[in-house]
């Protein structure tokens, strides 16, 4: 059946496509009836692909989108078809890939050409819609595109044959030779350190990301070896990125990246993602340093997930949007004369330790950034600042605020989870442990005979989920077991791990694909092997699985081994964007496991292993059980005696009778 000649995002529940909703263009929604259209009608494909909180694509949408004259040349031309990435994250790889494949940077909104079976010819990013920037109009774009199809497309088809083919082996290449992880580890590391700018923290240059995935395997690197330089770095990254304006530090959380090299100027829009990954490395160093200054991080960046990213069942939404009112960053932005009004004598020495920035090229109110006192000030020097930013606050809310992408994405919030759940840990906060279970619980009611959504808005959910989905909240699982002792979390994980199995699996049953073999209207299956902001599918997966297997499950050691080498054979030629599964594969080369008998109401061992989270240990509380537990060499925990075990890989230590004991085992592998 025809699709009707017009604007069908109506119906849809993503916020992404309902902003385009009363566009004049004839949008569709990504579907196989859209697929169909193109090729009934004998038309080129337009797709466009963004998010909610995207600053250019709210720009393209009011040039271009909203334009009577642009829409009806789109038309007449085009089947258009509308993606949110977010939403359908495995569209937006395919395609980023090929706008990558023909020498292009990604960006979004992105703007690719397809033929009618989906194929990608040609593409780009935001267009103008005359020609400026030295940019191309996106008329122009059109025309030229519409005069191709027309003249030369058995070129552009021959052209889109090639570059699918180019995307398959990217996205779902064959494996080859398998290094060990510790060698791949070992040899990235440095070459990831040597990007690193210590005179401003990050990578050099600009724009600057938090790149956690490069991040983490310095981390790791730092742990593994002592390696003091990789540990520094990561550390000074921190708290220049967290002294800048990325930095939201008057209502907590970070901006997804900063547009120059000093973090200062923030694109302001606020990612779940973002964030969950920032509050595991912040616990992490914390645990390591006792600098208060994380502490406090962590503390606003929690108080901030739980007070504007939680919707009212407890789970946690997508983003903030980066404009507010059509005006990038104009929530979060103060003129010195604001300051006085808020805070009256005190803004002179609020502005001892803040400063504001108006860099070239930012054409809007200043920036409020900490950049020349990134250190902790001292308690109560602090504290007095946390009053004033709080009296901030307090004004700043009575502001025009930025639009929400309410939706909830499994993935991200099983990333959340984990993160509340280890700062929980680590600061002694049950609430926020609480607040992790609760988001848990809203997740695991979202399920349909068993699996997983995507993404949940407004009573409706999309299925099937990915493999992120599921690993990101099997890994959520093992944090709240942790976290709690309560191992009914620990079932439901496996459960999650069985459909993975089916629905997922590769035909040698050695590795995953992102998408479920049901999902109907996806050009292609792809592995999920690449990072972006966040490590990848397929490093998710072995996350997850390593810490099934070391919890609950150790027969699937074994089959964790089998998925690690396929991946590390798929990573070896490109570990630069595969950092995610060079550091999940050292992770489960050697885990460490700590069981620590608690049998009496007060806890001994428990608050030592809280003060030293290492992402390489895996934590249990045996309290009141009555059956031995064996450990690798022939070691039998004693239910009854108050002790903890320290087993690294196959080898278990001697066990500890005390706390101090536990606490120099632990800061020595720290």
């Amino acid at each position: 059946m025809a699709l009707p000649a017009k604007n069908l995002l109506s119906n849809e529940t993503s916020p992404y496509l309902l902003q385009h909703k009363d566009n004049p263009v004839h949008w569709r929604p990504w579907s196989a009836a859209a697929l169909q259209e193109a090729r009934e009608t004998d038309r080129p494909i337009l797709l466009s692909v963004g998010y909610a909180a995207c600053h250019w694509c709210h720009v393209m949408a009011h040039e271009s989108f909203e334009n009577p004259k642009v829409a009806e040349a789109m038309n007449r031309h085009f089947v258009n078809i509308k993606v949110d990435r977010e939403e359908r994250p495995e569209i937006d790889q395919i395609y980023m890939a090929a706008l990558s494949a023909t020498g292009e940077q990604g960006g979004w909104p992105l703007t690719m050409f397809l033929d009618p079976d989906g194929n990608p010819f040609w593409g780009g990013t935001y267009f103008p819609p005359e020609q400026r920037y030295g940019r191309a109009g996106f008329l122009q774009v059109l025309e030229a595109v519409k005069a191709a199809w027309q003249n030369k497309r058995a070129d552009l088809l021959k052209s889109a044959t090639a570059l699918k083919s180019h995307v398959e082996s990217r996205l779902s290449p064959d494996s080859g030779h398998s290094a060990s992880p510790a060698a791949l580890l070992g040899d990235l590391a440095p070459k990831i350190l040597r990007m690193i700018d210590m005179e401003l923290g990050g990578l050099r240059g600009a724009p600057k990301f938090p790149n956690v995935p490069f991040m983490r395997v310095l981390w790791l690197q730092a742990l593994q070896s002592g390696d003091a330089s990789s540990k520094a770095a990561v550390l000074f990254s921190l708290k220049s990125m967290l002294s800048g304006g990325i930095y939201d530090h008057v209502g907590g959380g970070l901006a997804r990246y900063a547009t120059d090299d000093q973090w200062i100027v923030p694109h302001f829009e606020k990612m779940l993602y973002d964030n969950a990954q920032l509050l595991r490395m912040l616990c992490w160093a914390y645990g390591k340093t006792q600098d208060e200054l994380f502490r406090y991080r962590i503390e606003e960046t929690v108080g901030w997930l739980l007070l504007e990213m939680r919707d009212v069942n407890g789970a946690f939404i997508s983003s903030l949007d980066a404009d507010t009112e059509g005006v990038e960053g104009q929530t979060y932005l103060w003129t010195e004369e604001e300051l006085s009004s808020v805070l009256g004598a005190d803004a002179n020495r609020f502005l001892e330790v803040f400063s504001l920035a108006q860099p070239e090229g930012w054409e809007g109110a200043p920036i409020l950034h900490r950049r020349s006192t990134p250190e902790s000030q001292g308690g109560e020097t602090e504290t007095a600042l946390r009053d004033m930013l709080d009296r901030l606050l307090e004004a700043r809310n009575t502001r025009p605020q930025p639009g929400r992408d309410d939706k909830i994405l499994v993935d991200w919030n099983g990333l959340t989870i984990t993160a509340l759940a280890e700062a929980g840990r680590t600061l002694g906060r049950r609430d926020w442990i609480e607040a992790a279970q609760t988001a848990f619980r809203f997740v695991c009611e979202s399920m349909n005979h068993g699996r997983l959504p995507h993404s949940i808005r407004a009573g409706n959910r999309v299925f099937p989920g990915l493999t992120s989905d599921y690993s990101c909240m099997i890994s959520a699982a093992a944090a709240l077991y942790q976290a709690t002792g309560d191992a009914t979390v620990l079932a439901q994980a496996d459960a999650w791990r069985t459909v993975l199995d089916e629905w997922h699996a590769d035909a040698d049953a050695t590795g995953y694909f992102l998408t479920a073999s049901d999902a109907g209207d996806v050009p292609m299956r792809i592995r999920g092997d690449v990072d972006e902001a966040i490590p990848s599918a397929t490093s998710q997966c072995i996350e997850a699985l390593l810490a099934l297997s070391v919890l609950h499950n150790g027969a699937l050691g074994a089959h964790l081994a089998h998925v690690v080498e396929k991946a590390l054979g798929r990573a070896a030629s490109q570990t630069y964007g595969q950092a995610g599964t060079v550091y999940a594969a050292a992770l489960a080369e050697e885990p460490m496991k700590l069981v620590m008998v608690e049998p009496d109401a007060e806890q001994v061992f428990v608050p030592v292993a809280n003060r030293h989270l290492d992402p390489r240990r895996f934590d249990i509380v045996l309290a009141g059980e009555k059956e031995v537990m064996e450990l690798p060499g022939g070691v039998t925990v004693d239910p009854k005696r108050k002790a903890a075990y320290l087993c690294i890989g196959q080898t278990c230590l001697p066990p500890f009778d005390t706390a101090n004991a536990l606490e120099e085992a632990l800061r020595r592998r720290h």
